[in-house]
């Protein structure tokens, strides 16, 4: 058995950090391109920012661009094609909380283009179209070397505070980043979603200290994400899509190890199941070019 993660493992490696995925939806939201302009809009410290930034233009997330600004040569950085297949992912999660989280007023709102509606997308299957996808209208295979152990590597840094999460209306909630702010929350919970039920099979399936499960096993029943027997709740299941837009995205772009595949079938059609995000108003798939936060 290799220690090289799986493409999942390599995923979370990029992605499971909560500084990371703000920084990549302000990127989205706002067009946020430049070091003073994140660090004043989610209020980081400047070496928390460098060492983020550094670490996402060496997972091919972000791509510095030289530009002159008063006469001297600055940096900024620009989405890569890689990160740039994520808002799909990124939008799953926005969706998942106008259902899921107590919202307050002044929000923004997707509105698609093309029939010019307000909308929260919803999930459907790529090959035949059908639409709402839920977490029961699949099934989640594995081959026997997919254990997600193979995410067990040193973290880069620490777990964010949860008081430091900005609060502003455009970044995600702090319920949220709870649930996919670290590698370890969003590792737990890909493991829900494999009917991991038992405190020991966690252990063993995820390689993480008895400790730092208890703590996020406990944080995932206090959010109503886990009932008390480690089952997801409804609130749970609706994070599928945000888990097969993860999957789907991880196993394009990660090369993982020989015999480590997970698939993701849906019933319906039998076919693996290639997520989308579909306008609930007009059925059109939508495309990154034809939404638009307002």
């Amino acid at each position: 058995m290799t220690d090289r993660p799986s493409a999942i493992g390599k995923a979370l490696l990029a992605l499971g950090d909560q500084w990371t995925m703000l920084i990549l939806q302000r990127a989205f939201l706002t067009h946020t391109r430049r070091f003073a302009d994140w660090r004043d809009e989610l209020g980081m410290s400047e070496s928390v920012l460098s060492g983020r930034l550094r670490e996402m233009v060496a997972a091919d997330l972000l791509e510095p661009t030289p530009y002159r600004s008063e006469g001297r040569a600055r940096t900024e950085y620009r989405l890569t094609p890689k990160a740039i297949e994520l808002w799909s992912f990124l939008v799953s999660i926005w969706a998942w909380e106008r259902t899921w989280v107590e919202l307050p007023p002044g929000l923004p709102s997707l509105v698609h283009d093309l029939c010019a509606t307000h909308i929260v997308p919803e999930l459907a299957c790529g090959h035949c179209g059908k639409a709402p996808v839920t977490a029961r209208d699949t099934s989640t295979t594995r081959t026997p070397g997919t254990t997600f152990a193979r995410v067990a590597i040193p973290r880069l840094h620490r777990r964010t505070v949860r008081d430091r999460i900005p609060r502003s209306p455009v970044s995600y909630f702090p319920e949220t980043l709870e649930i996919l702010g670290d590698r370890w929350s969003t590792i737990v919970l890909a493991a829900a979603f494999l009917r991991v039920r038992r405190f020991a099979d966690f252990v063993t399936e995820l390689g993480i200290a008895p400790s730092i499960l208890s703590d996020r096993l406990r944080r995932f029943t206090e959010l109503g994400v886990l009932t008390p027997s480690y089952r997801l709740t409804p609130k749970g299941l609706a994070f599928f899509g945000v888990f097969a837009f993860l999957v789907d995205w991880a196993q394009r772009w990660y090369g993982g190890e020989a015999h480590t595949d997970l698939t993701i079938v849906h019933q319906a059609c039998g076919e693996p199941f290639a997520p989308r995000l579909q306008c609930p108003h007009c059925q059109h798939i939508l495309e990154r070019t034809e939404v638009r936060f307002r």
